[in-house]
């Protein structure tokens, strides 16, 4: 079995504040193989963005990898002087990020943008990165790509920024792409368009992705695997459709009931909701952080953490209730 392109263990990132070290990212273990789509889901404040931009370097300026290791097709990322990781942020890892309004320079046209990317990285003439660029941008369904190269950010649409952002991302083909809620923001229609071309890109181009999403089902649609984030630690992982059939966790399930049926019968229904908010980074609950919220609660959830074990096969949880039910004979 070929190695893992991207391993990361035992990952944690914490963020100075006045109220001291906050940890939002807390011993994460993940690992993508080549060619491969990993969901990475959870509700907003879970670390999802934070631990990909951990991965690419660029964490805001109080926060700081604080242990762990990354290591990317063998090489260990966190031991790379600064200069060389610039080497390796766009070339062999990209990333496609939330909001593209505030991604994109607003005084630069979004075709010299992509063209500066491929001089860089690839050594390109002007002349021909500006053809590769109007190339990209065709290729990621941009219409009149000549007179678009030309536009400013402010001049496209929502959709086609992202649509910017998608040819950026995979202008120097590199090997791992993070998409950080690629759709948010945009019309049903648009989204479905977006991650059609994201399907069809990343299997063309044999490119792994990490899809950073709070939404379940863009991550049903797209991800081979799932790994799932509360409170800054992986609380499940599984491939999709065994942790769509058969969620162990809680917090994976709450969020599955949480989906809108199309099918359900009774439209006046209410959508089920999980109770609660995620808790602040300093107000952290003792034992599991999802206790406080969670229904099937027992007292041992509150006085001590649980570990993520492999509970069925290639599926893990970091749950008490779920160990206990997996264990009881069938």
């Amino acid at each position: 079995m070929a190695d893992p392109l991207l391993t990361i263990t035992g990952l944690s990132t914490g963020f100075d504040t006045e109220a001291g070290l906050l940890t939002a990212v807390n011993g994460v273990s993940l690992e993508i193989g080549a060619g491969r789509v990993l969901g990475l889901v959870g509700e907003s404040g879970c670390g999802k963005t934070i631990t990909a931009l951990s991965v690419m370097r660029i964490l805001p300026p109080a926060g700081r990898i604080i242990g762990g290791a990354i290591r990317f097709q063998g090489v260990d990322l966190l031991s790379l002087p600064e200069r060389e990781m610039q080497r390796v942020r766009g070339r062999k890892i990209a990333m496609i990020f939330q909001e593209p309004m505030t991604a994109l320079n607003p005084v630069l046209t979004v075709g010299e943008q992509i063209a500066e990317m491929l001089r860089h990285h690839l050594g390109m003439t002007r002349g021909d990165a500006r053809a590769r660029a109007i190339d990209l941008l065709r290729q990621v369904g941009i219409p009149s790509p000549e007179e678009r190269y030309r536009a400013y950010p402010h001049q496209l649409s929502g959709g086609l920024r992202q649509r910017v952002m998608i040819a950026m991302a995979v202008s120097c083909e590199p090997a791992l792409i993070f998409a950080d809620e690629p759709t948010t923001a945009l019309d049903v229609t648009i989204q479905a368009q977006i991650l059609d071309l994201l399907r069809r890109l990343q299997r063309e181009l044999h490119l792994s992705l990490v899809l950073v999403s709070h939404d379940l089902g863009v991550i049903a649609q797209m991800a081979d695997e799932v790994a799932v984030m509360y409170a800054g630690r992986i609380v499940e992982q599984a491939p999709t459709a065994r942790l769509f059939t058969e969620p162990l966790h809680p917090y994976t399930q709450g969020l599955i009931q949480s989906l809108p049926h199309r099918a359900a019968r009774d439209r006046r229904q209410r959508l089920t909701a999980i109770p609660g908010s995620v808790p602040r980074l300093e107000q952290l609950p003792s034992g599991c952080a999802f206790h406080p919220r969670c229904t099937v609660a027992i007292g041992r959830c509150a006085a001590e953490e649980p570990a993520l074990k492999p509970l069925a096969p290639a599926h893990q949880a970091r749950c008490w209730v779920a160990e206990a039910r997996q264990a009881q004979p069938v």
